[in-house]
């Protein structure tokens, strides 16, 4: 039999070859260095979500899943479970530029932002100097000027900087500027950057980033050189191909014949060669993430081991899922718990891992999401593992926990802890710690069987810290957005208690299409709608709910 045939059977939920058997502390080591080594391996590319790597990871971990007798429980009865998602932006041969006599060179002398509209453009050029409209500060660069039908072009910069302490500081956001020049009638856009203080717009195109009406690009400074004067021709055509991509997750259960299903979860998926969300600065490089996350599926797998021979764990069935897309904004738990393949109702409870594989010498482990059942108590009288546990209470984070906490089931999450490698290619398997991740799947079989007599255990609800409240903002609408809608607006997920789109009588499925007199078509819109109000205000909220307009007044 071909390896690819044998792969192939193990996909469609073909029957365990080998059955599993209690490992020993150093096999599982071994076994679960063995994980981390290939899943974190340059051949796998990253594993980014819709890619050869992703589908290389899945295939390995589907493999493991049948070795070790779990049951498919993805589509179909196979082990995968397939979502389709918006990929990220292409930039297609439609993409040129011409200014008077001379052609500009796309990524050489220019380039298109997300924003930009994939549309075509015959018009003559018009120059602004920041393209900042704001006559309570003196300036009003549109004032005399009528650039309907022009290619406007304007400095990415203020008057006086882009700094936190700049008067034009409301008017640095080059969204805002953009939408403004059409508003007066552009046709198009043009950006560039004299302003050595400046960041140039990212290069890279987002699939979260809403496209406006007309062509938006940006001139290097080689292109600058070629920008010419008002009044000379422009030719400006922008092609930007938005495919749909697959991703998978991996599902299995242990059905030991119980009523009630715990849930062990862990990503597999990274950022493949610097994917949005990478803290790497230079040539795009592989981001193997050994601790981010091939040290979670690895302790996954090593768990399913053990509970498939665990007598003391049977009061339970266990299923075990890999998610992928959660660097994407957890695509795949969203799509598993909306799409459950176990009826939610049967869940008792979730454990997310990850982040597992750098344990630091003092032993300290982090568990999110304690406040989500009194049951979590249970956490501090375990002394497996020698852990000394640092705890938050909250449902609400920044991995799969999430999803599953939003409907209504008790979630926590492991995490070992940030480092400096995190997010960028340095996250290598050299750096794992082994013993750490032994220790921690002993102290988790440890939590398990101690809940195995427990029963259905019982789910609270948590005062959530919002991530809203960045810096910039002043306010929050306290909601946790559907990061998976692609959809106009911004689609919420979870409201939390007390805050003010609750007492509003805001509701989760909700679409927000306008707060105040600020549209909201995407997340990027929706934060900047945030930032322009204050604590106190009372501003009217525009939502869609069931394919009908609602308005309600919401006080920060």
């Amino acid at each position: 039999m071909t390896r690819r045939t044998l792969a192939t059977l193990l996909l469609i939920g073909a029957a365990p070859l080998i059955q599993a058997q209690l490992l020993s502390d150093q096999d599982a080591r071994d076994q679960m260095k063995y994980d981390v080594q290939y899943l974190a391996s340059d051949l796998l590319e990253g594993r980014e979500t819709g890619t050869r790597g992703e589908q290389l990871a899945y295939t390995y971990i589907a493999q493991k899943y049948a070795s070790i007798g779990l049951m498919p429980y993805g589509d179909s009865a196979t082990y995968l479970q397939a979502y389709t998602f918006a990929a990220e932006p292409e930039v297609g041969p439609g993409t040129v530029l011409q200014i008077g006599r001379k052609k500009l060179a796309l990524h050489e002398d220019f380039y298109p932002l997300s924003s930009s509209a994939s549309i075509q453009a015959f018009t003559k050029l018009q120059r602004l100097e920041f393209g900042i409209e704001a006559p309570d500060l003196g300036r009003n660069e549109y004032e005399g000027v009528d650039v309907t039908g022009k290619a406007v072009a304007f400095s990415i910069s203020s008057p006086d900087g882009i700094h936190p302490h700049s008067k034009f500081l409301a008017h640095h956001d080059l969204r805002a500027r953009i939408d403004n020049a059409i508003k007066h009638g552009a046709a198009a856009v043009i950006l560039f950057n004299e302003d050595p203080n400046a960041e140039d717009p990212r290069e890279r195109l987002s699939s979260k980033v809403e496209p406006c009406s007309v062509p938006v690009v940006f001139l290097t400074k080689n292109g600058l050189k070629k920008l010419g004067q008002d009044g000379n021709p422009v030719a400006i055509g922008v092609e930007i191909r938005r495919p749909q991509r697959t991703g998978h997750n991996v599902v299995g259960m242990i059905d030991n014949g119980r009523k009630d299903v715990v849930v062990i979860g862990a990503h597999f998926d990274h950022l493949g060669f610097g994917d949005e969300g990478s803290l790497h600065r230079g040539e795009p490089a592989v981001h193997n993430g050994a601790d981010d996350n091939a040290s979670g599926v690895a302790v996954l797998l090593q768990l399913a081991r053990d509970l498939a021979e665990m007598d003391e764990a049977r009061g339970n069935n266990y299923l075990f899922i890999a998610f992928s897309g959660e660097e994407k904004g957890l695509y795949g738990s969203n799509y598993w718990t909306k799409h459950p393949t176990v009826p939610i109702e049967r869940l008792n409870y979730m454990i997310n891992l990850d982040m597992v594989g750098r344990v630091d010498s003092a032993g300290n482990m982090g568990i999110n999401g304690v406040g989500t059942s009194p049951a979590w108590a249970e956490l501090q009288r375990i002394k497996v593992g020698g852990f000394t546990l640092k705890t938050t209470d909250s449902g609400i984070g920044p991995s799969d926990h999430t999803s599953f906490y939003l409907q209504g089931v008790p979630a926590i999450h492991f995490f070992s802890g940030t480092h400096a490698d995190y997010h960028k290619p340095s996250d290598d398997e050299d750096k794992v710690n082994y013993d750490g991740m032994l220790r921690t799947a002993r102290f988790i079989e440890s939590l398990v069987t101690n809940l195995n007599d427990d029963g259905k255990v019982a789910f609270t609800k948590t005062q959530e810290v919002s991530t809203e409240d960045a810096p910039r903002f002043k306010v929050t609408l306290g909601v946790v957005p559907d990061y998976m809608f692609d959809g106009k607006g911004m689609r919420i997920d979870g409201i939390t208690d007390g805050k003010p789109a609750a007492k509003a009588g805001l509701q989760v499925g909700d679409v927000v299409v306008r707060i105040g007199d600020k549209d909201v078509t995407d997340m990027m819109s929706y934060m900047k709608a945030l930032s322009a109000f204050s604590k106190g205000d009372t501003v009217p909220v525009k939502v869609l709910r069931k394919g009908s307009e609602v308005e309600a007044n919401v006080t920060f």
